[in-house]
């Protein structure tokens, strides 16, 4: 019978990206600036959707909280990261990687909900455009929202529970950069076979459920786009869903790579790569997309930019 050396493990060791202190500094010179350029590009989002009065309407409500989570989101991880890579202090307490993980996964967890949500409301704007105003009303739109947000943070309270109620062995060396699920259970010396059912079970129907409302969604929307006889109302429907569905199957791509298996087949080196695609990447290029292809919020920026200058 094999015999486990269980301990109480009061902090985690995260694995940096390099041990080497010059290549340290530069990726820590590099991702400072993608996590600079993520929260302004967010940040001026947000406050151009809550100064232009023209973007008072559930798409952009929507795009606000989208923006939010996106700062939130490399702001859980990469400033552990980063002063990883600046003081080579790699050490993080239990409790601050319960905190690490909880927060990630209620991001995450969101976000999917969100881009549901999102893809439905585009639904009603182009299937259903003269009872759009009635249906998306602004009560509708906040418990939206704010279910979103409630749905992700109980989301995020199973999992945590169920991963950090397991007995650790010695080994506390997490092979990762920051506090995820996967490289944490793999620390357990007891079976996770029945936790890790458990997980996938809540994300599979959680994260099933949002898919199939943001492909039916686009199903029904792609099949209304087909039929207008309009060239110029075809590009401009085009136009308004093409930068959430870019959004869509990026943030999908890489969160079902990372969660939707189980932790045998866990790879550090190639999760911390596709880690950082939905956890840095992403909230960076969101405001790009958006801004990119919509002339509303080009506007809107433009006018927040000549404000700014005014004033100094």
């Amino acid at each position: 019978m094999q015999r486990f050396n269980f301990s109480a493990v009061s902090e985690f060791v995260l694995v940096g990206l390099s041990d080497a202190p010059e290549v340290r500094f530069l990726l820590f010179v590099l991702f400072l600036l993608i996590y600079l350029a993520t929260v302004a590009g967010n940040t001026t989002i947000l406050v151009a959707i809550s100064t232009a009065p023209r973007l008072h309407n559930p798409m952009y409500f929507f795009l606000g909280n989208l923006s939010l989570l996106d700062i939130l989101c490399p702001t859980i991880t990469v400033l552990k990261m980063l002063e990883a890579l600046l003081l080579d202090n790699k050490r993080i307490s239990f409790t601050g990687c319960l905190l690490q993980l909880f927060f990630l996964i209620e991001v995450v967890g969101t976000e999917i909900l969100l881009l549901a949500v999102m893809a439905f409301d585009r639904y009603v704007a182009i299937c259903h455009p003269l009872r759009y105003a009635t249906l998306m009303g602004a009560r509708l739109c906040a418990r939206l929202a704010l279910g979103t947000w409630l749905l992700g943070f109980l989301n995020s309270l199973l999992h945590t529970s169920l991963v950090f109620t397991l007995l650790f062995c010695d080994s506390n060396r997490v092979d990762q950069y920051y506090c995820d699920i996967p490289p944490v259970l793999a620390l357990s010396c007891l079976p996770t076979h029945g936790r890790e059912l458990v997980i996938l079970t809540v994300a599979g129907v959680l994260g099933g459920s949002a898919f199939v409302v943001t492909l039916g969604s686009y199903i029904f929307i792609l099949s209304a786009i087909l039929s207008m006889k309009c060239s110029e109302s075809r590009h401009k429907a085009f136009s308004t869903c093409g930068s959430h569905l870019a959004v869509v199957c990026l943030f999908y791509g890489t969160t079902i790579g990372t969660y939707v298996r189980p932790s045998s087949t866990y790879s550090p080196h190639r999760d911390r790569m596709v880690s950082m695609l939905y956890e840095i990447l992403t909230p960076l290029l969101n405001p790009v997309i958006y801004t990119l292809r919509n002339k509303e919020v080009k506007h809107a920026l433009r006018r927040v930019v000549r404000s700014a200058l005014t004033r100094k």
